[in-house]
Order: C-alpha cells, then sequence, then structure tokens
C-alpha cells in the first residue's frame, strides 16, 4: 500500500499541473475546466514493453474516447525529454506528463508497495483513475495490467470496444 487511502468513487481528484513532454505544462484543473472527463494513467516507465503496449492502446483508442468526451493523460516518473523520445517512437497522440518527483503518484496512491514477482518492492503502481467534469474521481482502479487494460476500461465506462 501506500502513505495514504487510496482514493476511490465520489473522491476529490487531487490537483496537478506537470510538464509534458514538450515542456508545456498541463493541470487537472484545465482539462476539467473544458468540461471534459479525464482518464489519468499512472505507468513505471517510458519505453518498457508493458508501458508500450498500454500507450500505443490507449492512441488507438483516443478517438473513441475523445468522442465519448474524454482526454487521455499518462503519468510517469520520466522526464520530459524521455518522454518525447517514447511519442516520436511509438507515434503516440495521448498526452503525457513528467513527475520525476512523485509527488503526483503519491496524491493518487499510485507510488508505493506493491508485490513484483513476488517479492514486496516500492514502486509505481500501474493505476487509472476517470475524473468526472466536477473534478471527482468515478473509476479507480489500481494494479491494473498493461495489456487488455483499455479495452477492459471502455468495458467499464460502456464504450463499444
Amino acid at each position: 500500500m501506500s502513505d495514504q487511502a487510496r482514493l476511490s468513487a465520489g473522491d476529490t481528484a487531487p490537483a496537478f499541473t506537470l510538464p509534458t513532454d514538450t515542456g508545456e505544462e498541463v493541470s487537472l484543473a484545465s482539462l476539467v475546466g473544458e468540461g471534459k472527463k479525464v482518464i489519468v494513467y499512472f505507468y513505471p516507465a517510458a519505453m518498457t514493453p508493458g508501458c508500450t503496449k498500454q500507450a500505443c492502446d490507449f492512441t488507438d483508442s483516443l478517438d473513441a474516447l475523445q468522442g465519448a468526451g474524454y482526454t487521455v493523460v499518462g503519468i510517469s516518473k520520466d522526464t520530459p525529454a524521455k518522454l518525447a523520445k517514447f511519442r516520436e517512437r511509438d507515434g503516440l497522440s495521448i498526452t503525457l506528463l513528467s513527475d520525476p518527483g512523485l509527488d503526483v503518484h503519491r496524491a493518487y496512491s499510485a507510488y508505493g508497495e506493491k508485490k513484483l514477482y513476488g517479492k514486496m518492492v516500492e514502486g509505481v503502481i500501474r493505476s487509472t483513475f476517470v475524473v468526472g467534469t466536477d473534478g471527482r474521481i468515478e473509476l479507480a482502479q489500481y494494479n491494473v495490467k498493461a495489456t487488455g487494460h483499455v479495452a477492459k476500461l471502455r468495458r467499464d465506462l460502456g464504450l463499444a470496444a
């Protein structure tokens, strides 16, 4: 577990402002302020197999998600420069945000103790949150699988796969 209790539906989503791979700053308030629901997902590291699969799945689903009123942001501890390489290498169209100090990860309880190959380690907990237009969490999912997660999330949101 992490330093604090996990978030759940109805909780106010922790605010954040983080740099993108281009250095532009993006805040949750600005996204929600545009009247969009926001899918915020945390992943361990850019350019690793599982994280690449997940980011590509979100990119492949982006048109459908945006059509249903969602925007997608992926957050990792990677630097903006590494995120730029990730975007370019894999043709990603989702927003990638850098949280090297892990402050936002911790605010969402997406960093802490987790099981890795049977051992307890401290690290990023692959997690996804859906934030409503009111800034509250509508869906919180921890320890999600990289492969198949986007399809499952679309089903959970009632969107055709």
